[in-house]
């Protein structure tokens, strides 16, 4: 059994980083579906293109930054153990490259190309391997420091704050850099919808990144020994708490229906090892009602025109998910224990500050230097046309 062990964890984890690389279709479909016909083409190159310049980022840099660990050795030194090193490395930059994927809905039709993967690199090589190498490898002692002082360090067992609160604080601070589509708010405060190209779109985006979860969540066990059937019932009472309230406080609307299992996803990511069922179904419904609500008031009052909710979807329910944990991880709310809400705010309120911080140096400094938004007039053409030179469909057959 024990020669089986390195072997079956290798494909245990293998399978994890393919049902994550599968979720990128589902980030791309997602995008594809609420922007405009014009802008269809340059989403999905947008993300494929993302994945590509993250793994470069994360293989020479990110992942050293995060754990110390380098791939500067020969073939047969990195394939020892089956090559388990290497599967947790494409495992985990599925996670790393799910940050600019995150960010690509907020920014969509106006952002320039180039400047965008030039700044996926410097956020995965750099901004989200310091906080991952931080809470995940208990890096610089911020870990040590909340365990003795609070009884149990920052926990966040998939990424509600790690990955999804990071990505949309990022996503928040590009937004606010770039500023609103042409059209969108009138100089009086009138708001001019941009309705979803393809639902059907949508909402194929969002099924492949709700299926795709359960990988992203139960096989962040990273062993068999460690799998868990409780993080898989709590990531299904999530998604399905998130998909009811977004349906009854989005009214029935086809968007926020779709976005609703993913906003219960995002904030069950952390305590979906400790949490009772119920408590995840909580946490998905609080979730799902939290994203209609702060969508609707930053798009129509704030006038932020985060395109696919990025901020809301991820930035404020991952936030919410990480202090879920401390809440509903309690023993004497049914929870596994062994957590503190102390700590669950402070490294909660740590990932917001580093994700918003590294993401007004990282787009402020490319918006001085070489700018990141698209000529009014290529924005009006669309970015298909503008950086592509096609579109998704012709607009007519010879």
């Amino acid at each position: 059994m024990e020669a089986n062990t390195a072997p079956n964890d290798v494909l245990f984890v293998l399978l994890g980083a393919i049902m994550v690389l599968a979720m990128h279709a589902g980030f791309a479909f997602l995008e594809v579906g609420t922007v405009r016909r014009k802008n269809q083409v340059n989403a999905l190159v947008k993300i494929i293109s993302d994945f590509a310049v993250s793994t470069i980022a994360y293989f020479f840099i990110g992942y050293a930054v995060a754990y110390g660990v380098s791939f500067y050795s020969a073939a047969p030194t990195l394939a020892d153990k089956s090559g388990y090193d290497l599967v947790k490395f494409f495992f985990l930059l599925t996670f790393a490259a799910a940050i600019p994927a995150i960010v690509s809905g907020g920014i969509a039709e106006r952002a320039r190309f180039q400047p965008q993967l030039a700044a996926t690199f410097v956020l995965v090589a750099l901004v989200y391997p310091f906080f991952e190498g931080l809470v995940w490898n208990a890096r610089y002692g911020v870990q040590d420091w909340l365990e003795a002082s609070f009884g149990a360090g920052f926990h966040d067992f998939a990424g509600s704050v790690v990955v999804h609160a990071v990505g949309g604080w990022i996503g928040l601070a590009a937004v606010l850099q770039l500023g609103h589509r042409k059209g969108r708010y009138g100089k009086n405060g009138e708001v001019y919808a941009h309705p979803p190209s393809s639902i059907p779109f949508l909402a194929l985006g969002a099924w492949i990144l709700t299926v795709g979860w359960f990988g992203f969540n139960v096989m962040s066990a990273q062993a068999i020994e460690g799998i868990s059937g409780l993080v898989a019932v709590n990531s299904l009472m999530a998604m399905v708490g998130g998909t009811l309230a977004a349906l009854f406080a989005g009214k029935n609307d086809p968007g926020f229906v779709h976005n609703g299992p993913l906003a219960g996803l995002v904030a069950v990511c952390a305590g979906s090892d400790l949490m009772h069922p119920l408590g995840a179904l909580i946490t998905g419904g609080i979730a799902g009602a939290l994203f209609v609500w702060t969508f609707t008031l930053a798009q129509n009052r704030w006038k932020i025109d985060d395109v696919l909710g990025v901020w809301p979807l991820h930035g404020l329910c991952g936030a919410w998910g990480g202090i879920a944990a401390g809440i509903f991880g309690l023993e004497a709310l049914g929870g596994m224990g062994g957590v503190s809400l102390v700590s669950q705010f402070i490294g909660t309120a740590l990932g917001i500050a580093v994700a918003f911080t590294g993401g007004l140096l990282v787009y402020g400094l490319l918006k001085r230097s070489v700018g990141i938004r698209m000529s009014e007039e290529d924005e009006f053409r669309g970015a298909d046309l503008s950086i592509h030179k096609i579109m998704a469909e012709p607009e007519y057959d010879r």
